[in-house]
C-alpha cells in the first residue's frame, strides 16, 4: 500500500507538537491543535480540528481556549456563518516566545508559594523528625528557592523581555 508523504509529514509534526506541549505540562491535545492550525492554509472550526485529530469538540474547545490565553490563536468569523473559526496569530514566533515566557514566570511564582509554604511547615516540625533531616530539608528548600530566584532574574532581564516582544 502506497503512503501519502504529505499526510505522513503532517502527522509526524502534529504528534511531535503534542509531545512537546505534554512535556511542558500543557497536555498533548494543546500541541496537536496548535500544529493542525499552524499547518493549515485557512482557518478551521472546532469541528474541523476535531475531525482532523479524531477528538471531541469539547476537547478541542478546551485546547483552543488555552492557546488563545497564551496569545497563540485568534478567532475568525465568516460572514453568514455562526461557527467560530481559528487560526494561528500572524506573528507566531513572537507570540510563542511571549506565551512560553509568561507561562514559565507563572510557574516560578507558583513555585515560590510552594517553597514558602514548605519552609513554614518545616518551622513547625521540631521534634517530629531528626534535627539533621529537618536541617537537610530546610537547606534543600533554600537551595531550590535560590535557583528559582536566579531563573526569575534571567526571565526579567531586559534582553529576555525584548526577545519576547
Amino acid at each position: 500500500m502506497k503512503t501519502n508523504p504529505v499526510k505522513d509529514a503532517k502527522t509526524r509534526l502534529i504528534e511531535s507538537a503534542g509531545k512537546a506541549t505534554q512535556d511542558f505540562g500543557m497536555g498533548r491535545i494543546v500541541g496537536q491543535v496548535m500544529a493542525v492550525l499552524y499547518l493549515s492554509d485557512s482557518e478551521l472550526s472546532l469541528d474541523e480540528i476535531g475531525n482532523e485529530l479524531c477528538l471531541s469538540k469539547a476537547a478541542v474547545s478546551i485546547a483552543t481556549r488555552q492557546l488563545e490565553g497564551l496569545g497563540l490563536l485568534r478567532r475568525v468569523w465568516r460572514r453568514g456563518d455562526k461557527k467560530t473559526y481559528y487560526r494561528t496569530v500572524d506573528n507566531f514566533a513572537s507570540a510563542l516566545q511571549h506565551g512560553i515566557l509568561d507561562m514559565v514566570r507563572a510557574k516560578l511564582r507558583a513555585g515560590a508559594l510552594d517553597l514558602s509554604y514548605a519552609a513554614e511547615r518545616l518551622d513547625l516540625a521540631h521534634g517530629e523528625v531528626s534535627d539533621e533531616e529537618l536541617e537537610f530539608l530546610k537547606k534543600q528548600i533554600r537551595r531550590a528557592d535560590s535557583i528559582r530566584k536566579k531563573a526569575e532574574m534571567v526571565l526579567n532581564n531586559p534582553l529576555v523581555k525584548l526577545i519576547g516582544k
